[in-house]
């Protein structure tokens, strides 16, 4: 049995022409392959395709000048021994490539076995890269730079078919590259899971060998230090020990002294800087070229004022021998210092070592001051040895941490898609790459979940250190093709490097006339997956230029690192986007959808979302009997769904409230009593209650020019005179609506025709980087041109007093104030007896007539009869009747009686009960509305367009 991604296929299926072998055949003929088939083993076919190769090629090419004794080699050899002992007698065949693909060392199992097979398996100098021999386990442990099993057919030289084998890379511990490959070859029938272990300790053993080799160098360097420093100083007892030095000193300034030699050896030239201390002191960091037997570096020397330790520093000869230095001496060499802020970065002066570290401590090689023959020596100490790349590797990492500390606090700063894949690219260019794209589905951008991420993909981002680079273009679709590095990322989860594009046969060849173009800028690429909560977001494409180094492992790691933690801000702001777009749709269908048909204003609004979330302000327009109109403005504390839905109760309820003809106080009476009831009924979550909802609301009377308002701990309005006077009146506050048993008290005010009458939420207003009376006089200076429309003042008013990023919802309503002309109004007043009805049915009907409303009369005639009987018998004079002529007919018979009438249906034995009834049936709606004296009972009638524009 053989485990194919977890799954168990027998031998039998790959050697019957069944499994990979049947999937192959389809390949090769172009057909699809079978789901069988791994993805690594099916890209790599892909590769092979395009990269022109053919299944029955007889060997890979081979090169003679290959390096035979390269660092891996010598660190391999005897862990091949060990695994040709341990394989003694079987079929294995051991082998060791370098990074390129070039086989080094060959081992066998069973000695005869080398004399059996072909040159290209048992020699060393064959290429086993992929793009040469195919996909092989040497040459696919390169490409996905990772543990490799390749089994008999999935191999696409025909010549491998009958072998399996399986290979893992081996890197350098201290610069994480790929120093080669480990390989075990063996045929099909010898398969075993164990292998895998073997592979991997075996592997492991030649990294810990590669990390000796690197430590027996940095050791020679340090006995060329030591024995440089023993011919040349003139007082040779004057210095201290490797790193004893550091430990002298505060935590903060150790850190500052090794982070600068570290600088030091990675620039490979003689130099020195100047590094202040926390004391006061100032120390001198001397760069000393240093030549061992086949080792090049380093050594970092200090120069500090002070006394020195006067024991000599014996270089260790392996790695677990310590380095010879009293403690006690040390720790005087460099009193402790006091703590003081980090100082300022050192100046690097390249050339100068002798002469700056003279200057700097005041005397030469032996620390006599110069000039000064009896001053105090000054102390010498090695800080830190090495070679120019291991400097380079150091400093590396720190950086790579680094980018990673300031990812965690630049991406992610807003909840917004877009500006989080920007986040992305502004912090990888131009510390990780020069170039930078982003795609995303179209779903995502909305703040969906894609339904295959793989397709419909747009370009989001496109960042680099230069802009003449010619990539696609933001907002175009993109398209990949299944061997193209991004489309593979996707596809495996896992990020894909190409240290060489021009070696990337899949990704040269999705649009070689585009990917011609880019080869003039970039030369490498990482393409990273953007998965979060296994959720798949996009793709993510790092580039280099051709001025900077390919990418390696390390860099693929770190864009990985970078972009899981990008996926996952840009996942939070794909929630929030569909979350925002949810609340957004539910508050704008909540909102009124147009405005109602009415002539007592002229209105405008407007509703303007928060920036960062949807809250619960809400206006409303609410047409009343008598040709009023109602005019609300309200605002739910909190944001997000609860609050949008709330808000739609209360809008709902407020405007049923107003259409029972309630006074302003009293609908905020009965707002407050529902939402206490809402706090009662929500369920004890822990979440804190909605009581803080405030409103205003305003009845405007086009007949008497008169508006009453009252308001429940809202701003209060904004008085617009005729003459452009801008006014805030000193309305009574109130409570806000859910806290209970507050009274609401309604003031009424005179808006003459053409006055405004500008209603708002606390978020036009109020902002914490703002003075409130400040806004209140750019507001004023918005309102105080009576020539606007209500529309121009919403656009004024949004445009000079809204905040540009608003924090809370803003809800504007804007209305001017119309008067119904007095010829459309007849009034007349008579005392409480029935022998006046006949004398006000005929004044009605005569004008009725005036207003060439004839067609209007019958209905009138009998409603206002039944009416002025009613209060005559069951209400208290005197008895007032009033006409009025606006888009409808209305009919209001007033008296000072408190009763309320109620429509039923009379028994066919009933004398009355007949009035209210018929009042139902000839008027299209009628109902009362309670005034200070009484109450008022009216009827209205639809009149036609002509009719209802036919002026006297």
């Amino acid at each position: 049995m053989v485990r194919l991604g977890g799954t168990a296929i027998s031998a039998a299926r790959v050697a019957d022409g069944t499994g990979p072998a049947r999937s192959r055949e389809h390949f090769l003929a172009g057909a699809p392959v079978e789901a069988c088939v791994r993805t690594c083993i099916s890209n790599s076919w892909q590769r092979c395709r395009a990269l022109g190769l053919s299944p029955d090629q007889s060997s890979p090419p081979f090169r003679a000048d290959f390096e035979r004794d390269p660092r891996i080699v010598r660190a391999a050899v005897p862990v091949l021994d060990r695994l040709q002992t341990w394989f003694a007698g079987s079929k294995m065949n051991i082998s060791v490539a370098d990074a390129s693909g070039t086989v080094l060392l060959r081992r066998f199992g069973e000695a005869s076995l080398a004399r059996s097979l072909p040159a290209f398996q048992r020699e060393p100098g064959f290429v086993f890269a992929e793009q040469y021999a195919g996909t092989n386990g040497i040459g696919l442990a390169l490409a996905e730079r990772q543990l490799i099993h390749v089994y008999g057919a999935e191999h696409f030289a025909e010549r491998s078919q009958g072998n399996a084998c399986r290979a893992l890379p081996v890197r350098d511990p201290v610069s994480g590259r790929i120093e080669g490959v480990l390989c075990l070859g063996y045929p099909r029938s010898a398969e075993d899971p164990a292998l895998a272990t073997v592979l991997r300790k075996a592997a492991r053993a030649i990294e810990r060998r590669l990390l000796a080799q690197s430590s027996e160098r940095e050791r020679a360097l340090l006995r060329a230090y030591l024995g440089t420093r023993a011919e040349t100083a003139a007082a040779p007892h004057h210095s201290v020990g490797v790193g004893d030095l550091a430990l002298g000193l505060h935590p903060h300034d150790r850190a500052i002294l090794m982070e600068k030699a570290a600088e030091l050896i990675s620039c490979a030239q003689l130099a020195a800087v100047r590094v202040p201390l926390s004391d006061g002191r100032c120390v001198t960091l001397v760069s000393h070229p240093m030549s061992a037997t086949g080792v090049e570096g380093f050594a970092i020397e200090a120069i500090l004022p002070g006394p020195s330790p006067h024991e000599p520093l014996i270089a260790p000869r392996s790695a677990e021998e310590p380095l010879s230095l009293a403690a006690e001496a040390a720790a005087s060499a460099v009193p402790p210092p006091k703590a003081a802020p980090r100082a300022a970065a050192p100046r690097l002066v390249p050339g100068r070592a002798d002469t700056t570290g003279e200057d700097a401590a005041g005397g030469g090689p032996g620390g006599t001051a110069r000039g000064h023959p009896g001053s105090t020596p000054q102390a010498r100490g090695l800080v830190l040895v090495g070679e120019p790349h291991v400097g380079r590797y150091a400093l590396a990492a720190r950086r790579r941490l680094e980018l990673l500390t300031d990812a965690s606090t630049r991406i992610g700063t807003t909840l917004d898609v877009r500006r989080t894949a920007q986040e992305l690219a502004d912090t990888a260019v131009p510390r990780l790459a020069d170039y930078v794209t982003i795609d995303l589905p179209e779903a995502v951008l909305r703040g969906e979940e894609a339904a295959d991420p793989l397709t419909n993909l747009c370009r989001t981002v496109v960042h680099g250190i230069r802009d003449d680079c010619p990539f696609h273009p933001v907002g175009k679709s993109v398209d990949y093709g299944p061997t193209t590095p991004q489309l593979r990322c996707l596809t495996s989860g896992r990020a894909v490097l190409e240290p060489d594009l021009k070696t990337a046969a899949g990704w040269l060849a999705h649009d070689p006339e585009h990917t011609k173009a880019l080869l003039a800028h970039v030369h490498s690429l990482i393409a990273v997956p953007l998965v979060a909560r296994s959720v798949v977001l996009g793709v993510a494409a790092f580039y280099r230029g051709r001025d900077s180094a390919p990418f390696g492992d390390d860099d693929r790691s770190l864009a990985h690192d970078l972009a899981t933690r990008a996926a996952l801000s840009i996942d939070n702001a794909r929630r929030y986007t569909r979350e925002r777009t949810m609340v957004l749709a539910l508050q704008r269908s909540l909102l009124p959808q147009g405005q109602p048909d009415q002539d007592a204003v002229e209105v405008a609004h407007r509703y303007l979302p928060a920036e960062s979330d949807v809250g619960g302000d809400w206006y409303d327009v609410v047409p009343l009997s008598g040709t009023r109109v109602g005019l609300l403005v309200g605002d739910v504390v909190g944001h997000g769904m609860l609050s949008a839905a709330t808000m739609g109760r209360l809008r709902t309820a407020a405007r049923s409230f107003a259409e029972l003809d309630f006074p302003p106080d009293e609908v905020l009476t009965h707002l407050d009593n529902l939402v206490g009831r809402l706090d009662r009924e929500n369920p004890a979550t822990g979440e804190p209650g909605i009581i803080g909802a405030t409103c205003l609301y305003a009845v405007y009377d086009p007949t008497t020019q008169l508006c009453t308002m009252a308001r429940a701990g809202h701003p209060p309005p904004a008085l617009v005179r005729p003459d452009g006077t801008v006014t805030f009146p000193d309305l009574p506050a109130g409570a806000p609506l859910g806290l209970g048993g507050l009274p609401f008290e309604a003031a009424e005010i005179d808006l003459p025709e053409g006055s405004g009458l500008v209603l708002y939420t606390d978020g036009l207003i109020e902002d914490r980087d703002r003075d409130v009376d400040l806004v209140l006089d750019r507001l004023r200076g918005a309102l105080a041109h009576p020539e606007r429309t209500p529309e121009e003042i919403c656009e004024a008013v949004l445009d000079t007093v809204a905040p540009a990023h608003p924090r809370d919802d803003i809800a504007l309503l804007v209305a001017r104030t119309r008067a119904l002309d007095t010829h459309r109004i007849a009034t007349w007043d008579l005392p409480a007896d029935p022998s006046l009805v006949s004398e006000v049915r005929a004044a009605a009907l005569r004008q009725l007539a005036d207003w060439g409303l004839e067609e209007a009369s019958f209905a009138m005639e009998l409603v206002l009869s039944e009416l002025v009987t009613n209060a005559i018998r069951h209400g208290a004079g005197p008895i007032g009747v009033r006409l009025l002529r606006d888009r409808t007919l209305i009919c209001e018979v007033s008296d000072t009686s408190n009763t309320a009438p109620h429509l039923r249906r009379a028994a066919t034995t009933d004398e009355g009960g007949r009035g209210l009834f018929l009042v139902a049936q000839l008027a299209q709606s009628w109902g009362t509305r309670y005034i200070r004296q009484g109450k008022v009972i009216w009827a209205e009638w639809e009149l036609d367009g002509a009719a209802g524009r036919r002026r006297d």
